[in-house]
């Protein structure tokens, strides 16, 4: 459940806990920020020792203050922490920041103390940000709220910024200054005791004053709130959001019995939210800010053909080749756009797109060029390049630029290459709302992001499928396997059982126990067939010398029959060999994996890939957690390096993308509906042509008792 944060960030009274005179202190600084930032409410200092802090009346206790007060800022030891936030329950305080460290980042005692902490916020229903953060800031004008001990109220804007690092807090404050990128409200969460990104998400969701939302994260609290929290704010808030998220490290992942288990990490997770709920994840805080303010001042553009203008050819062949790169498309100009810039740009100018207007030219000619390019309904945005050249006025260009886009809903972005030269049109492009970037790749990138994220808003089936299937006889087959166990894993035969309940096309099989049987279970099949060890000691198959492929008689069939049992016990001789699986050989096809596994954060993650043995060398795959949307599995399907094969490369038949797509749902719903399956592959999927469906050559489920 989302918290109200109103009384943290909207307050009309807040008492500031350990403010103090002392120069060079935390308590001072918050206090001072509060003071000088004109915030429209009452402020109370609390000091047992001081009678005025900055010649504002202070008092000794909470209690002691004679008015109600909604927000308590709170500096002091992390010892008494507790029980100044017990005294602000019983003074009904409604809400808390802790800006104190020491609690559960240092480890030991720290962490008693943070739940002593939770302990308190929940039998008063206090809200709470921190403890161990910078501190909040409303820019509101009603508001005007800087309770934090940042070096600055910063300037207003339509930016929200979250983090969970107090210390990056500062430094972005200081670099947004140098940049003059204003905020709408900048949070620092901290330790997440109580208030965490889930609840502010939730607030900014509504918030009139901020229009793109950005994040730093460490981690997530409760993924699937988080996820649909976030899929609210963008496809019905339309607010963009971006996000950089620390931790990329494939320690987090964990050992695991399937080729799913042993590739899914933590990192994968947090991608699949990401992806699922239209949070762009970038790379670094400057990247960030990149996109940001693109979001921010300009519209977003209704699709990916740009055009580039440019004064020189260098840098328009550099902006293309990252457009292409970033998966924008350079935009084909109509005849008419053509004819009138061939008549108002000299005869060595190129008028394909990139649009060079030539070295020498002056503010009309690329006034001219903007204008009938933007004009043109082929062009969905433009990126504007200037070299500062002698014949060049900066500053005049400068002003053309919004003058010209001012009446037009697409977006334009600059690149006025350099820094000192190009200055003062910089600054004149950025008062006006154009951003600029130093050089044209970084406009690229921001404008790939945007045009990323207007597709995201034209998505279609946003909704989840649910298919035919036979729950209960799975939930009895789950039960009984589970049965006196916390932990089974499934042979290929009795994973089938769950397949099928599900619907997946499962290729029909027996199992041999002994070499006497062969025979018979052979009668049923039509040669070639394939044989398979079958135990749940013996997970990969392959590495035991457990599978035989296109056997073509009764005398071949009990021969293997032996040597695969040979394999297996000189492979593993202590494992318990049910038999040997035989069946019907599938036609060869393009190998594909599905796979699952359930992390303990988030719950079931599903994954697509290239499969067959080289899966885990090759890791192309991608994952989205389960349930999922239809066009969830449209986009990983897609998302692979391999798409191409499935689509028919160099002349080759495309797969029936359809019923893999149809596999990956089943998969999805069939993982939400078991919590008790912790893992499972399907490796190889044989896909077939399109129209021609597929079939389930190999299984694995491992399952576990929920906790």
């Amino acid at each position: 459940m989302i918290k109200n944060v109103e009384s943290i960030m909207n307050p009309t009274s807040v008492a500031v806990v350990g403010a103090t005179n002392r120069t060079g202190s935390v308590g001072l600084a918050v206090f001072r920020n509060i003071l000088d930032s004109g915030f429209e409410g009452v402020l109370y200092p609390v000091n047992p020792k001081a009678k005025s802090v900055q010649s504002v009346k202070a008092y000794p206790k909470l209690m002691d203050i004679p008015d109600e007060v909604d927000l308590a800022v709170v500096i002091v030891p992390a010892e008494i922490v507790c029980s100044i936030l017990e005294e602000a329950g019983q003074k009904q305080v409604k809400a808390a920041i802790v800006i104190s460290a020491g609690f559960k980042e240092v480890g030991g005692h720290g962490v008693e103390l943070e739940n002593c902490v939770k302990e308190v916020v929940r039998k008063y229903g206090i809200r709470l940000v921190g403890p161990n953060c910078l501190g909040v800031i409303n820019n509101n004008e009603k508001v005007r709220l800087n309770a934090s001990f940042a070096t600055k109220m910063p300037k207003a804007g339509n930016i929200a910024f979250i983090s969970q690092s107090g210390a990056l807090c500062t430094a972005v404050l200081d670099y947004a200054d140098g940049r003059g990128i204003g905020f709408s409200k900048f949070v620092s969460f901290g330790n997440k005791a109580d208030v965490n990104e889930v609840d502010l998400l939730g607030y900014l969701k509504d918030d009139p004053d901020t229009d793109v939302i950005l994040m730093y994260l460490e981690d997530i609290t409760h993924g699937r709130a988080f996820l649909e929290t976030a899929r609210e704010i963008t496809w019905q808030a339309h607010k963009p959001m971006l996000a950089v998220k620390s931790g990329r490290s494939a320690e987090g992942a964990r050992a695991a019995a399937s080729h799913t288990g042993s590739m899914v990490g933590s990192d994968d997770a947090y991608d699949a939210i990401f992806c699922q709920s239209g949070i762009l994840r970038v790379e670094g805080v400057d990247e960030l800010f990149n996109r940001a303010i693109a979001f921010a001042k300009q519209p977003i553009p209704k699709g990916n053909r740009i055009a580039i203008i440019t004064n020189a050819g260098g840098p328009g062949i550099m902006a293309t080749d990252a457009a292409i790169r970033h998966n924008l498309k350079t935009a084909t100009f109509s005849e008419e756009t053509k004819q009138k810039l061939k008549q108002e740009l000299p005869p060595t100018a190129s008028i394909q797109n990139p649009v060079d207007v030539i070295g020498d030219a002056t503010h009309e000619r690329y006034e001219a060029a903007i204008r009938h390019i933007l004009v043109d309904e082929n062009v969905d945005g433009a990126i504007v390049i200037l070299s500062p050249q002698a014949m060049t006025d900066i500053l005049e260009t400068a002003k053309i630029v919004p003058h010209v886009a001012k009446d037009i809903d697409k977006p334009v972005l600059c690149s006025f290459m350099g820094i000192v030269d190009v200055s003062e049109g910089i600054q004149y492009l950025e008062k006006h709302g154009i951003p600029n970037y130093a050089f044209p790749e970084a406009a690229v990138r921001s404008m790939a992001s945007m045009a990323f994220y207007g597709n995201l808003l034209r998505l279609d089936k946003r909704k989840t499928r649910r298919a035919a299937a036979d729950r209960d006889t799975a939930t009895m087959v789950i039960k009984k396997k589970l049965a006196d166990k916390d932990r089974y894993y499934m042979s290929e035969k009795e994973a089938n059982e769950i397949l099928q309940c599900y619907g997946f096309p499962v290729l029909k099989s027996v199992l041999v126990r002994d070499l006497s049987q062969v025979d018979e279970a052979v009668e049923d099949f039509i040669f070639p067939l394939a044989m398979k060890i079958s135990s749940a000691d013996i997970v990969h198959k392959f590495d035991a010398g457990g599978v035989r492929l296109k056997i073509k008689t009764k005398e071949e069939a009990r021969k293997t029959f032996e040597e695969i049992i040979e394999n297996a016990k000189k492979f593993n001789p202590s494992a318990k060999v049910d038999g040997v699986i035989i069946e019907r050989m599938a036609k060869r096809g393009v190998e594909v994996i599905l796979g699952a596994a359930r992390d303990p954060k988030f719950g079931p993650i599903c994954m697509f890939g290239l499969g067959g043995t080289l899966v885990e060398s090759m890791k192309d795959v991608t994952f989205r957690l389960a349930p999922m949307w239809e066009i969830s599995a449209e986009i990983m399907i897609r998302s692979i390096k391999a798409y191409g094969i499935l689509k028919g490369a160099r002349g080759a038949w495309p797969c029936d993308i359809d019923a893999i797509k149809d596999c990956i749902l089943r998969l999805s719903q069939m993982v939400t509906e078991h919590p008790e399956i912790a893992e499972l592959d399907i490796n190889p999927l044989i896909v077939y042509p399109r129209g021609k469906g597929c079939v389930v050559a190999d299984s694995r489920i491992l399952l576990k008792s929920p906790a």
